[in-house]
């Protein structure tokens, strides 16, 4: 299995201390869960691409309850990061491996502020800087083909599926006016286009909760395919946001809810 097992016996002896030289990530499993199980799998697989720069660590919490209990385990998949010895919370269910990416990056920059290794150097995809110069010249439409050419080379590329999605929200909201989208949305509440439109118009002006809002209320008062298109829409929404962002947990939360 991926990462070095934690246990009772090696936690303050082998992981504490390997955590003032590099960030140590744990995840937290059970074999009772599939869905950590996956966890575990994708984190073995995002070590191996950093190349050291961090450890993985993980915690079956059936065989370690006292251990699960110290790191304030509530339910699995959880991981935590150790930076110099300090517990620091990451996330407490299983996230796009595009999203988990950008939670590690953090954990090393966090870890590299404190003087703990260091921050990895990404080498960048051809296509991909041709699309942020793009993006940086006000030119959506290349820089969407850049990250086509990208995903059709290499399909598997989180990255480069967060910057299409990004771009492609950027090509929706372009040349729109925040205010008149949003007083359009209001006077047409059951034109799902227009609620969609207005949705996108927030995210991308900054309005995270609102955006999730208006879309969470779309799925509670629509079915069938209304409904289907407003949660699909939401679920690109969600995509756009850290995985630990509380607005973004909050909204999963309702979602569950409303489909439920």
């Amino acid at each position: 299995m991926p990462g070095l097992e934690v246990t009772a016996a090696n936690l303050t002896q082998e992981f504490l201390p390997l955590s003032s030289t590099k960030p140590v990530i744990v995840i937290c499993w059970s074999p009772r869960s599939p869905e950590s199980m996956e966890m575990l799998k994708v984190l073995g697989a995002l070590e191996a691409s950093y190349q050291g720069s961090w450890a993985l660590g993980r915690l079956d919490i059936d065989a370690e309850p006292q251990v699960a209990q110290a790191f304030q385990t509530k339910s699995v998949p959880y991981a935590i990061a150790l930076i110099g010895e300090a517990m620091v919370p990451l996330f407490e269910q299983s996230y796009p491996e595009a999203q988990i990416r950008l939670v590690i990056d953090k954990v090393l920059a966090l870890a590299a502020e404190k003087g703990i290794g260091g921050v990895p150097v990404e080498v960048s995809e051809p296509e991909e800087d041709e699309a942020i110069i793009a993006l940086e010249a006000g030119d959506y439409a290349t820089a969407e083909a850049a990250y086509k050419r990208l995903l059709a080379r290499k399909p598997a590329d989180n990255f480069a599926k967060l910057g299409l999605a990004q771009t492609q929200l950027l090509i929706r909201t372009d040349g729109l006016d925040l205010a008149t989208i949003i007083e359009q949305a209001n006077n047409n509440p059951n034109d799902i286009a227009m609620q969609l439109q207005a949705a996108d118009m927030e995210m991308v002006n900054g309005g995270v909760e609102a955006a999730f809002n208006r879309l969470l209320h779309l799925v509670k008062e629509s079915s069938d395919d209304e409904r289907t298109k407003a949660r699909g829409h939401l679920l690109v929404l969600f995509a756009l946001v850290d995985p630990i962002d509380p607005r973004l947990v909050a909204a999963r939360s309702a979602l569950a809810s409303a489909l439920f």
